[in-house]
């Protein structure tokens, strides 16, 4: 796919991009031209933005070191060293997971979360997860790639030909994880749920929008590069000059360009949410979060949540708000479980998941979705 360099890109005039628009201008009208449009989008989001994927094929073996009873949460804890192979030759990667199973016979639904460098979940959150039937799985992001412009450790020197950036190796390391889940009986392998707060609420929304294995996607308080859109910004909110400036090595190179130009920027975040669609999303955020864009947030949610009503699955697109600020506390994990149980488990749930808190903002985006897709 040949993409132009940035002085090249055309001013788009349109406050959020028309995702149904192929890079020919041709637009979308079947879902076999939505599948193209989506590999077309993800070239963009990592040529632009995020770098690449490393190529596929990586090896991934699972080891368990230690397991242990929680009685109190009538639950098993295990330990997990994952050793992860890669293009280099005697290099290799090596991670932990924190996995937590309910009692019982499964197979259970399983959320990833890869905040452990911040500290284990709260027991009251971790105690409702597994209470609710659901294994939780905790790994530490920074032993996939550190937080600091160093690629000299972690995934980096496993693929040193690669151009990813960190977001796109924490993205990675979500998507090793599921490798291993798949391995194991007690998960059910249709219910994957990733999740992560903020720099990890980025890297777990780009997880799920890459990876179709994975059932529902939750970013939480992610911002700027995240959940929140980068042409519309609230008030004192994080942008792309502060976020490059403060974090270049979370992007590649070439998305520091756009400094100025944001206009020309072909893609926005609705766009990375759509790349979801027909699975699950729902997006968890802080009103008083501020620095994390949430009328940004609200906008993005309502131009995805076209391509997800034209593909069937509008129930499927969710958005969450509470009072407060930037955290990832039992508020949000209970919407999460909620949203979860009802569209994965199909039970019925006692909260909305489609109610803009911002009611009076106008959609930032004229265009509408074709006529219903052609078989």
């Amino acid at each position: 796919m040949n993409l132009p360099p940035v002085d090249k890109l055309p001013v788009i005039a349109e406050p959020l991009p028309d995702p149904f628009v192929m890079l020919d201008g041709s637009r979308v009208k079947t879902v076999d031209d939505w599948n193209r449009r989506r590999a077309e989008l993800k070239e963009q989001f990592q040529y632009y933005m995020f770098g690449h994927f490393p190529p596929p094929g990586a090896k991934v073996t699972a080891t368990e070191t230690s397991s242990a009873r929680n009685e109190a949460f009538k639950a098993t804890a295990k330990q997990i060293l994952v050793t992860v192979t890669g293009d280099a030759p005697g290099a290799k990667l090596e991670y932990h997971l924190e996995v937590t199973i309910p009692d019982g016979k499964g197979p259970f639904p399983a959320v990833i979360k890869g905040d452990l460098n911040w500290g284990k979940l709260p027991e009251a959150i971790l105690k409702d997860a597994v209470g609710r039937g659901y294994i939780v799985v905790e790994f530490n992001r920074e032993e996939v790639a550190p937080d600091k412009n160093d690629r000299t450790r972690g995934a980096f020197l496993l693929f040193p030909d690669c151009d990813m950036s960190t977001e796109t190796a924490w993205a990675w390391g979500f998507h090793r994880t599921v490798d291993v889940l798949l391995t194991m009986d007690c998960v059910d392998k249709s219910k994957i749920i990733v999740t992560g707060h903020s720099r990890g609420g980025k890297a777990a929304l780009l997880a799920g929008a890459f990876d179709d294995r994975v059932a529902l996607t939750v970013p939480n308080g992610s911002g700027c590069g995240g959940a929140g859109s980068f042409r519309f910004l609230g008030p004192k909110c994080e942008d792309i000059v502060a976020i490059t400036k403060n974090f270049p090595y979370w992007f590649c190179p070439r998305f520091r360009e756009f400094i100025g130009k944001i206009d020309q920027l072909p893609i926005d975040q609705h766009e990375l949410k759509a790349l979801v669609a027909p699975r699950a999303l729902l997006s968890t955020d802080g009103l008083g979060d501020i620095w994390a864009n949430p009328t940004g947030t609200q906008a993005t949610y309502q131009a995805a949540r076209v391509v997800f009503e034209w593909l069937g699955a509008g129930d499927k697109c969710g958005l969450s708000y509470r009072e407060g600020k930037h955290a990832q506390n039992e508020e949000d994990w209970a919407a999460l479980l909620d949203f979860a149980d009802k569209v994965l488990l199909g039970k019925t749930v006692d909260r909305k998941f489609d109610v803009p808190p911002f009611p009076d903002q106008p959609r930032k985006f004229s265009w509408s979705a074709p006529s219903k897709p052609e078989k």
